[in-house]
């Protein structure tokens, strides 16, 4: 563990500046690398991508001195890697989309290291450096040859491989540290995610108050673990999850849609209504749409059952990010708000 091992005195807390004001503070540790003598210990090749932890959505913030709490971004998951000075970056699903973040993949590749495994979060950021998932999606475009997001900063928030040893195994606090100690300081297109000290209830309303998504907390003395195991729980703001179209409302303009009918899947893999959305499409987003789902028409709803005269139904196959405040008791979304469309590399 890296708290058993001999290392160089720490450096005083330094407080940094996070999104909406709020302080948060970090120690920059150099972790020990592989004694000369025993080699063998420290140069296990990486494991390339790594089926990364998830978070829990929980309704009440956890407390106590075992939690870590940070910033909840709003982008797409990345598992970055780099050996001997090349990168390569997959999205938690595994698809190579190193090409579509040339910036992040150029900043990774100068770490200084032999090799590491970076566990983050792609964002785009607007002038109050708060993280919007539809202007990424738009730098992006659609589908696996899109464009390339340049512009995308990588929020690092945890290192799982280094320079030969697999740090998985390590309490969350030493990975964190040893994160700390391979990015010192952020780059223009690659910075850490900050722990935040207090109380986590008031570093959710702050959160909440500055327009952020919500915040992640994390068991500090927790390994890390692939999948939803409730080492990471997230608490929102305004929730927001990936549904499935399986139908649409034309515009009365005649063109482009008027609104989305939704689905979600349930624990054995069928699709289930959540009801719709009929807001936050711009004119231009709904015309697109509208061509895109015309191209997918099929003559019985995807959930069986549904019935409509007004809907157009669809082949299951696109994905959209919707925000919602609630649900009803039968499960649909209220007060919902389109926000993009999700790739299908980019889901759970």
């Amino acid at each position: 563990m890296l708290h058993s091992m001999t290392a160089p005195p720490r450096k005083p807390p330094q407080q940094r500046a996070t999104p909406g004001g709020i302080i948060a503070t970090s120690r920059a540790v150099v972790p020990r690398r592989g004694r000369a003598d025993v080699p063998q210990l420290f140069d296990q090749p990486p494991p390339g991508w790594i089926d990364p932890a998830l978070a829990k959505l929980v309704d009440k913030i956890p407390t106590g001195p075992d939690w870590a709490h940070e910033i909840k971004w709003d982008g797409y998951r990345l598992c970055c890697q780099v050996v001997d000075g090349k990168a390569t970056i997959w999205t938690r699903r595994g698809h190579d989309w190193t090409d579509r973040f040339p910036g992040i993949a150029a900043e990774v590749a100068k770490l200084r290291v032999r090799s590491a495994i970076v566990d983050g979060e792609a964002v785009i950021l607007d002038e109050r450096g708060i993280s919007h998932f539809g202007d990424l999606q738009k730098a992006l475009g659609r589908g696996s040859v899109g464009k390339a997001a340049a512009e995308a900063v990588l929020v690092a928030f945890d290192l799982l491989f280094l320079d030969g040893t697999d740090l998985r195994p390590w309490k969350h606090t030493a990975r964190r540290e040893a994160l700390a100690s391979v990015i010192p300081s952020a780059k223009p297109n690659l910075w850490v995610s900050e722990d935040i000290e207090g109380d986590p209830t008031r570093i959710f309303a702050m959160a909440c108050e500055h327009e952020l998504e919500g915040i992640i907390s994390k068991r500090i003395s927790a390994p890390y673990r692939s999948g939803r195991t409730g080492d990471w729980v997230k608490t929102k703001c305004i929730q927001s999850d990936t549904f499935v179209i399986i139908g649409y409302e034309p515009a009365s303009s005649g063109v482009g849609i008027g609104g989305l009918r939704l689905a979600e899947r349930d624990v054995d893999g069928k699709l289930v209504s959540v009801g719709g959305v009929g807001t936050g499409f711009t004119r231009a987003t709904a015309a697109a749409l509208g061509r895109k789902l015309d191209a997918l028409r099929q003559a019985k709803p995807a959930v069986p059952g549904l019935r409509s005269k007004t809907v157009v139904w669809v082949r299951p196959v696109l994905l959209a990010e919707v925000e919602y405040r609630a649900r009803t008791s039968d499960g649909d979304l209220r007060h919902a708000s389109f926000k993009g469309l999700r790739d299908p590399a980019d889901t759970d």
